[in-house]
Protein backbone atom coordinates (compact mmCIF):
# COMPACT_ATOMS: atom_id res chain seq x y z
CA UNK A 1 0.00 0.00 0.00
CA UNK A 2 1.44 3.38 -0.88
CA UNK A 3 1.82 6.20 1.64
CA UNK A 4 -1.03 8.25 0.16
CA UNK A 5 -3.54 5.40 0.45
CA UNK A 6 -2.33 4.61 3.95
CA UNK A 7 -2.55 8.25 4.98
CA UNK A 8 -6.10 8.60 3.63
CA UNK A 9 -7.18 5.44 5.46
CA UNK A 10 -5.43 6.54 8.67
CA UNK A 11 -6.94 10.01 8.39
CA UNK A 12 -10.45 8.55 8.06
CA UNK A 13 -9.87 6.29 11.08
CA UNK A 14 -8.53 9.18 13.17
CA UNK A 15 -11.41 11.45 12.15
CA UNK A 16 -13.86 8.79 13.37
CA UNK A 17 -11.90 8.23 16.60
CA UNK A 18 -12.02 11.97 17.26
CA UNK A 19 -15.81 11.95 16.81
CA UNK A 20 -16.13 8.83 18.98
CA UNK A 21 -13.96 10.39 21.70
CA UNK A 22 -16.17 13.45 21.90
CA UNK A 23 -19.43 11.48 21.66
CA UNK A 24 -18.27 9.07 24.39
CA UNK A 25 -17.32 12.04 26.59
CA UNK A 26 -20.77 13.63 26.29
CA UNK A 27 -22.49 10.25 26.79
CA UNK A 28 -20.36 9.18 29.81
CA UNK A 29 -19.53 6.07 27.76
CA UNK A 30 -16.57 4.61 29.63
CA UNK A 31 -16.99 1.31 27.76
CA UNK A 32 -16.38 2.99 24.39
CA UNK A 33 -13.37 4.86 25.80
CA UNK A 34 -11.94 1.58 27.09
CA UNK A 35 -11.86 0.34 23.48
CA UNK A 36 -9.47 3.01 22.17
CA UNK A 37 -7.49 4.30 25.16
CA UNK A 38 -4.02 2.80 25.45
CA UNK A 39 -3.16 0.98 28.68
CA UNK A 40 -0.60 3.71 29.42
CA UNK A 41 -3.00 6.59 28.56
CA UNK A 42 -2.58 9.87 30.48
CA UNK A 43 -4.96 12.84 30.36
CA UNK A 44 -4.46 16.36 31.69
CA UNK A 45 -7.23 18.85 32.30
CA UNK A 46 -6.88 22.06 34.33
CA UNK A 47 -5.28 21.09 37.63
CA UNK A 48 -5.64 17.31 37.19
CA UNK A 49 -3.62 14.46 35.67
CA UNK A 50 -5.38 11.10 35.39
CA UNK A 51 -4.25 7.67 34.23
CA UNK A 52 -6.46 5.38 32.15
CA UNK A 53 -8.33 3.79 35.06
CA UNK A 54 -8.88 7.13 36.79
CA UNK A 55 -10.15 8.68 33.57
CA UNK A 56 -12.57 5.81 32.86
CA UNK A 57 -13.95 6.18 36.40
CA UNK A 58 -14.30 9.96 35.87
CA UNK A 59 -15.97 9.55 32.46
CA UNK A 60 -18.52 7.05 33.83
CA UNK A 61 -19.97 9.81 36.03
CA UNK A 62 -22.61 12.20 34.64
CA UNK A 63 -20.98 15.00 32.66
CA UNK A 64 -21.23 18.56 34.04
CA UNK A 65 -22.01 19.85 30.54
CA UNK A 66 -24.35 19.26 27.60
CA UNK A 67 -24.45 20.07 23.89
CA UNK A 68 -20.79 19.16 23.31
CA UNK A 69 -20.04 20.08 19.70
CA UNK A 70 -16.84 19.90 17.69
CA UNK A 71 -16.00 23.24 16.11
CA UNK A 72 -12.77 22.32 14.40
CA UNK A 73 -10.15 19.59 14.34
CA UNK A 74 -6.79 19.43 12.62
CA UNK A 75 -5.20 16.01 12.34
CA UNK A 76 -1.46 15.68 11.78
CA UNK A 77 -0.05 12.23 11.07
CA UNK A 78 3.64 11.93 11.90
CA UNK A 79 4.59 8.37 11.08
CA UNK A 80 3.03 6.08 13.69
CA UNK A 81 1.94 9.05 15.82
CA UNK A 82 -0.94 11.41 15.15
CA UNK A 83 -1.88 14.66 16.82
CA UNK A 84 -5.43 15.96 16.84
CA UNK A 85 -5.72 19.66 17.69
CA UNK A 86 -9.32 20.60 18.25
CA UNK A 87 -11.81 23.10 19.55
CA UNK A 88 -15.18 22.21 21.02
CA UNK A 89 -18.05 24.10 22.60
CA UNK A 90 -20.45 23.02 25.33
CA UNK A 91 -22.95 24.38 27.84
CA UNK A 92 -22.44 23.98 31.59
CA UNK A 93 -25.49 22.33 33.16
CA UNK A 94 -25.15 24.13 36.50
CA UNK A 95 -25.45 27.70 35.21
CA UNK A 96 -26.09 27.45 31.45
CA UNK A 97 -22.78 29.15 30.66
CA UNK A 98 -21.47 28.49 27.16
CA UNK A 99 -17.82 27.43 27.15
CA UNK A 100 -15.14 26.51 24.64
CA UNK A 101 -12.34 24.03 25.09
CA UNK A 102 -9.11 23.48 23.22
CA UNK A 103 -7.68 19.99 23.19
CA UNK A 104 -4.79 17.98 21.84
CA UNK A 105 -5.12 14.21 21.63
CA UNK A 106 -2.16 12.01 20.77
CA UNK A 107 -2.70 8.69 19.03
CA UNK A 108 -0.12 6.03 18.27
CA UNK A 109 -0.48 3.14 15.85
CA UNK A 110 0.29 0.03 17.87
CA UNK A 111 0.15 -3.40 16.22
CA UNK A 112 -1.81 -1.85 13.35
CA UNK A 113 -4.42 -0.09 15.51
CA UNK A 114 -4.64 3.59 16.45
CA UNK A 115 -4.97 4.09 20.22
CA UNK A 116 -5.11 7.29 22.22
CA UNK A 117 -2.01 7.53 24.42
CA UNK A 118 -2.40 11.09 25.70
CA UNK A 119 -4.92 13.88 25.89
CA UNK A 120 -4.75 17.43 27.15
CA UNK A 121 -7.70 19.81 27.36
CA UNK A 122 -7.87 23.46 28.26
CA UNK A 123 -11.50 23.36 29.31
CA UNK A 124 -13.15 25.82 31.69
CA UNK A 125 -15.65 24.07 33.93
CA UNK A 126 -14.64 20.57 32.91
Amino acid sequence: MNDTMQSAEDLAILEQLNLDYNHADQASDAKRFSEFLADDFIVQTPGVTRNRDEYLEYIAKPRPFKDLALREAKIRILGDVALIHGRASYTMIADGAKQEALYTDVYQKREGTWVCVSACAIAPGA
